[in-house]
């Protein structure tokens, strides 16, 4: 990636520029060498891994101290974004800030009134200075591919242009028992990358009325120490026992390597630019189910956590820098093997070694569509303005 440029900076944040790092992937120029079958991920690999997220819980408060709390948005007058998971944590503050800033945002969630009652609150409290917002929430649960159908049939039917869907929304069940939804999957896998690739694919039309337009999905430092079996996606077959940790990291591995396929296939002329962005380490209840070390580690949230305003700048950047679209071209020019990523102190780095891996990413591609139920040529049949089928849904009589 030492071809890349170096962005200049933007009105967004003068102090952040998207520079080349090498941290955190393996050289995607050797992929023939990857692309061997493999059951698990490596030890090499994995110990590779839990570095990474060490060395991210320790220092990202450091490495993130050029960027300023909360991070500059510019006027954003015009645009509309939808914002999956935004009633808390970091989804509530990136609608918050992208709403201040003049957007018209769409909150896609599974509890609107708390939503109703959010906006109202944002609303009075802008109220005193003449400022009204154009928030609005629509509904949206994750775990049923139908809603994801309906939802996104909604939003298509009023012909208006999409300019950023933010797939913030996911779970991380902590030490909890195996699930799944009521559509048969593996709740981690759905939520945090099953229904987020059907909502993308599915809003492509008005994705396309809004280019230049941005998906962006918020993923996490985990998908390091992920490995995803494209055989065994539910995680059912017994081979190793279950922990919300393997399904958590498997997910975003899966996000990763899906995001990373569309990214590729979508055509340069279609004007959407396909990322990934890692929040950081944000102040949650994740502890029991990671290495004592970690646990030991989380005796110190105060200082090395980040609060979900500091986690919500990374998206936000992803979100309104005006060189990511310049950034994801380059990566598409140079057919780099994965995604645009941005850490949490807005900047590029390189996904996990496994993610480079384009034969599974390939597989999850395939096993993903079928999955959601979408033909294998969705994507260009989109593109192309026409109809595609998707086994979920309302039926039609």
């Amino acid at each position: 990636m030492d071809s890349n440029p170096r962005a200049r900076s933007s009105p967004a944040s003068s102090s952040i520029s998207l520079t080349s790092s090498s941290d955190g992937g393996g050289d995607g120029g050797d992929g023939g060498r990857k692309d061997r079958k493999k059951e698990a991920l490596g030890w090499i690999e994995w110990g590779r891994g839990w570095c990474s997220i060490i060395g991210e819980f320790l220092f990202q408060r450091i490495a993130a101290s050029h960027v300023e709390n909360p991070l500059p948005v510019p006027p954003l007058d015009g645009l509309t974004c939808i914002v999956t998971g935004a009633t808390s944590g970091i989804g509530l503050e990136i609608a918050r800030q992208l709403a201040e800033s003049g957007a018209h945002v769409v909150m896609a969630v599974r509890r609107t009134k708390l939503a109703h009652e959010l906006i109202q609150d944002w609303q009075n409290d802008k109220s005193e200075i003449g400022l009204t917002l154009n928030v609005e929430a629509m509904e949206l649960d994750l775990l049923s591919l139908d809603s994801v159908v309906r939802f996104a049939e909604a939003w298509n039917a009023r012909m208006v242009p999409l300019n950023v869907l933010i797939n913030n929304a996911g779970i991380f069940a902590i030490g909890e028992p195996q699930r799944f939804s009521m559509d048969g999957y593996e709740e981690h896998m759905q939520v945090n990358h099953l229904a987020p690739a059907l909502l993308s694919l599915l809003l492509l039309p008005s994705l396309l009325r809004g280019s230049p337009s941005r998906i962006i999905n918020v993923n996490s430092i985990m998908h390091f120490v992920g490995y995803v079996d494209t055989h065994d996606m539910n995680m059912t077959s017994g081979r190793s026992k279950y922990t919300s940790l393997e399904g958590y990291s498997s997910s975003k591995l899966a996000q990763v390597k899906f995001t990373s396929i569309l990214h590729k296939r979508i055509p340069a002329e279609a004007g959407i630019s396909v990322l990934c962005v890692s929040p950081g380490i944000v102040h949650t209840n994740v502890a029991r189910d990671l290495p004592k070390v970690i646990v030991a580690a989380y005796h110190l949230i105060p200082y090395f956590i980040f609060s979900a305003l500091e986690g919500s700048r990374s998206t936000l950047f992803a979100a309104t820098d005006p060189q990511v679209p310049e950034y994801c071209s380059v990566l598409k020019a140079e057919e780099w093997p994965v995604c645009a990523y941005i850490s949490y102190d807005c900047r590029p780095i390189n996904a996990s070694e496994e993610a480079h891996n384009l034969k599974t990413s390939q597989d999850v591609w395939e096993k993903t569509l079928e999955l959601i139920g979408l033909p294998s040529d969705a994507l260009n049949k989109l593109i192309e303005g026409e109809a595609v089928q998707c086994r979920f849904g309302p039926k039609e009589e």
